[in-house]
């Protein structure tokens, strides 16, 4: 993979990352598009969501500052989390997101193989393209969000991030949305949606490195920090964006062009 290369894919990746419109299905059709099928792979992947990562960590560091330091309280007084509804505010958000966080892990222990060879199928992400789209034009119909985020959220909105681990698949999109059907409001939807992915992308982060590690596989250094350069920086205005789109319009607008490129893409792989 060239310069250029990683860093075009860094910049798709930060920018669809956050709108809802998945960003892994993107780099699947980028990479088959520019020729790079395979090449980078799995790797890659996890380093420019890492660039994510960085954009969700700076866009809500005052969030993320509070959580850090509600769970190490949790840590030092764990049998807390026995009692999850008199735990405090903010550490009641740190319970949430370890609840979002379980059916994420238990897909990433038991179908990693499975879903990694969904990574290089170019019409499989094209048919999930269509279905990231009907999700998000169903919010359109969603109730107006009035509950306050609570224990049915998390685990539904985890439910939603474990499964849009296959491209394709919008992971904010999907997780706002059965945020929205479930009865919270917009906003709260996506502030928990970016929250709770933070310690999924950081592990996946970690457990990569640490394979790489042992596996001794040459890696490219300039590529991966060009693509995680780029994508952190595209991917914070990404966000910036997404945040002033949901409060004055909502997601279901985002439909069309998931529809539009689904549609040209599997008359392209299928033709």
């Amino acid at each position: 993979m060239e310069l250029w290369e990683s860093f075009l894919l860094g910049l798709i990746q930060g920018i669809t990352e956050f709108l809802p419109i998945s960003s892994s299905g993107h780099l699947v059709l980028g990479q088959y598009f520019l020729g790079l099928q395979n090449n980078g792979g799995i790797t890659y992947e996890i380093v420019v969501h890492f660039g994510s990562l960085v954009s969700i960590v700076l866009f809500y560091r005052k969030d993320v500052a509070q959580l850090i330091g509600s769970a190490f309280a949790l840590l030092a007084k764990p049998l807390l989390l026995l009692s999850p509804l008199k735990l405090p505010k903010d550490q009641l958000l740190v319970f949430l997101i370890l609840i979002s966080m379980v059916p994420a892990l238990l897909v990433g222990l038991f179908l990693k193989s499975s879903i990694e060879s969904a990574f290089e199928s170019p019409v499989w992400v094209s048919v999930m393209l269509l279905v990231t789209g009907t999700l998000l034009i169903s919010t359109k119909f969603a109730p107006l969000g009035r509950d306050t985020l609570g224990t049915k959220h998390a685990f539904g909105m985890g439910l939603a991030q474990a499964i849009a681990i296959l491209p394709g698949i919008s992971r904010s999109g999907s997780t706002i949305a059965i945020g929205q059907h479930l009865g919270l409001s917009r906003e709260e939807c996506a502030r928990f949606s970016f929250l709770m992915v933070i310690p999924v992308i950081a592990g996946a982060m970690i457990l990569e490195m640490g394979e790489i590690g042992s596996s001794g596989v040459a890696v490219d250094i300039p590529v991966l920090l060009v693509g995680f350069v780029t994508s952190a920086v595209s991917g914070y205005f990404a966000l910036s964006f997404l945040i002033q789109v949901i409060k004055r319009f909502g997601i279901h607008w985002f439909a069309l062009y998931c529809y539009a490129l689904g549609l040209f893409c599997l008359w392209y792989f299928l033709m």
